[in-house]
C-alpha cells in the first residue's frame, strides 16, 4: 500500500523559510518522478516542482529561484526547501507520485504565510 505523507507546514513570516518532507511507504522515492503541488483557497491545485528519475529538477515559474525539490533516498523522503516566503505562497501543500496508471497524493500540511 502506498502512502505519502507531508508534514513540516506552519505559520511564517513574509521572507521567512519552511522545510517540507514528504515521507514514502510502500514506493521508492529514489529513481522515480515525485512532485510537490498546491492548493490556495478557492483556487485550483497548481504544480510546485518536480524532481525526475534521473534528478532533474523543475520548478514553476511563481517559485523559481525560492524554492527547492529534493530527495533523500535513504529516508525515503522527498523536500521541499521554501524561502523568502510570500503571501501569495499560503496553501495546502500536497505530494504526488505515480506507479504505473495509479496517482498517489498525500494528505497535504497547510502552509500560511501572515504578518
Amino acid at each position: 500500500q502506498v502512502q505519502l505523507v507531508e508534514s513540516g507546514g506552519g505559520l511564517v513570516q513574509p521572507g521567512g523559510s519552511l522545510r517540507l518532507s514528504c515521507a514514502a511507504s510502500g514506493i521508492y522515492v529514489s529513481g522515480r518522478n515525485m512532485a510537490w503541488y498546491r492548493q490556495a483557497p478557492g483556487k485550483e491545485r497548481e504544480f510546485v516542482a518536480r524532481i525526475t528519475s534521473g534528478d532533474n529538477t523543475i520548478v514553476a515559474d511563481s517559485v523559481k529561484g525560492r524554492f527547492t525539490i529534493s530527495r533523500d533516498s535513504a529516508k525515503n523522503t522527498v523536500y521541499l526547501q521554501m524561502n523568502s516566503l510570500k503571501f501569495e505562497d499560503t496553501a495546502v501543500y500536497y505530494c504526488k507520485t505515480t506507479q504505473w496508471t495509479n496517482e498517489y497524493w498525500g494528505q497535504g500540511t497547510q502552509v500560511t504565510v501572515s504578518s
